[in-house]
C-alpha cells in the first residue's frame, strides 16, 4: 500500500466494554486518500468495533479506546465527538441502515444536512444524491417504514453524502439484501469513489463481493487482524479463497488451522 497519502492511521488500537472485555487487540490499518479499504471477516470479528472505534461512537455501548492511537489527517481523533468528526468530514453509515421509520425519504435524506448551513449547497447535494440514487427520487415522498430494505440502504449512504464527506464508514451495506441489490449498491459506491472521490472504509462479510470493489483489504479474527492486502491479491490467496470465499474442501475453520499462521500474525513483534 502506498503510504504517501494516508487519510486514516488506525495504530494499534485495544478496545475494551464495560471496562472488563477486551475486544480489539493491537489492531493496525491505513486507509489512503481516494481508495476504497475492506476490513473482513465473520460474526465477532471485530469489524463494527473498528468502525466505531474511528467514528467515536463506542462510548454509547460502553467502550473504550484504552491503547493506541487514530489519525485522520495526521491529527490524533479518538477524543473528538461523532459530531466533530462530521464536521471534518468522517461520516458512518451503521448497521442495519436506521433510517427514522416516520420520515419520508426525503426528510431522511435532509437529516444528513444538519452541519450544512447553505440551502443552496443542501438543495445541489440532494439533487446529487438523487442522481447516484434515482430510486430514491422516484421514492422521496415515502414513507422509509414502507420502503425496501434496499431502498433504505440507499437512503443511508445518500443521508451520510448530505454532509459532504470526505471518508464514508460504511457497515455491512450488503446486510439482508438479495444480491442484486448488493450489486447494485457497491456500484454506486464505486461510482461515489471514483468520481466524488470519497474514501470508502467498509466492514463486510460478504468476502466476494468486498474484495470484488475494494482496493485494498483486512481479514479480522477474534479482534487481530490476522492477514492484508492488495484485494486482488486477497482474492486470489489460497488460504482467503477457502475460509472465506467457499472454494475448496478442507476442513479447517480458520486461519488458526494454517501452518504459517503464526507468521502471518501482525500482532506479534
Amino acid at each position: 500500500m502506498d503510504n504517501s497519502n494516508i487519510l486514516l492511521n488506525v495504530n494499534g488500537i485495544e478496545v475494551i466494554y464495560n471496562h472488563v472485555i477486551l475486544v480489539l487487540k493491537g489492531v493496525s490499518l491505513n486507509v489512503p486518500q481516494g481508495s476504497i479499504a475492506a476490513i473482513l471477516g465473520g460474526n465477532g470479528a471485530g469489524k463494527t468495533t473498528t468502525l466505531r472505534a474511528v467514528s467515536n461512537l463506542l462510548k454509547g455501548e460502553r467502550g473504550e479506546v484504552t491503547k493506541g492511537s487514530i489519525e485522520y489527517r495526521g491529527e490524533r481523533i479518538e477524543n473528538l465527538s461523532p459530531a466533530d468528526l462530521v464536521q471534518r468530514g468522517v461520516v458512518q453509515v451503521m448497521e442495519g441502515r436506521h433510517c427514522f421509520a416516520h420520515l419520508t425519504i426525503e426528510e431522511n435524506l435532509l437529516t444528513g444536512a444538519y452541519t450544512r448551513k447553505s440551502k443552496g449547497e443542501i438543495d445541489a447535494n440532494l439533487e446529487k444524491v438523487y442522481n447516484y440514487f434515482p430510486r430514491l427520487k422516484t421514492r422521496r415522498g415515502s414513507q422509509a417504514a414502507y420502503t425496501s430494505g434496499g431502498e433504505q440502504q440507499m437512503c443511508a449512504i445518500g443521508r451520510a453524502l448530505m454532509a459532504n464527506p470526505n471518508m464514508v464508514l460504511l457497515d455491512e451495506p450488503s446486510m439482508g439484501l438479495a444480491p442484486q441489490i448488493v450489486e447494485e449498491v457497491f456500484e454506486i459506491v464505486k461510482d461515489l469513489n471514483h468520481k466524488e472521490k470519497v474514501t470508502f472504509l467498509l466492514a463486510e462479510q460478504n468476502t466476494n463481493m468486498a474484495l470484488k470493489y475494494a482496493d485494498y483489504g483486512y481479514i479480522m479474527e477474534s479482534g487481530r487482524v490476522v492477514m492484508d492486502g492488495a484485494a486482488k491479491d486477497l482474492a486470489n490467496n489460497e488460504d482467503v479463497k477457502e475460509f472465506y470465499l467457499g472454494v475448496g474442501g478442507g476442513e479447517r475453520k480458520s486461519f488458526k488451522d494454517v501452518k504459517s499462521y503464526k507468521r502471518r500474525k501482525r500482532w506479534l513483534a
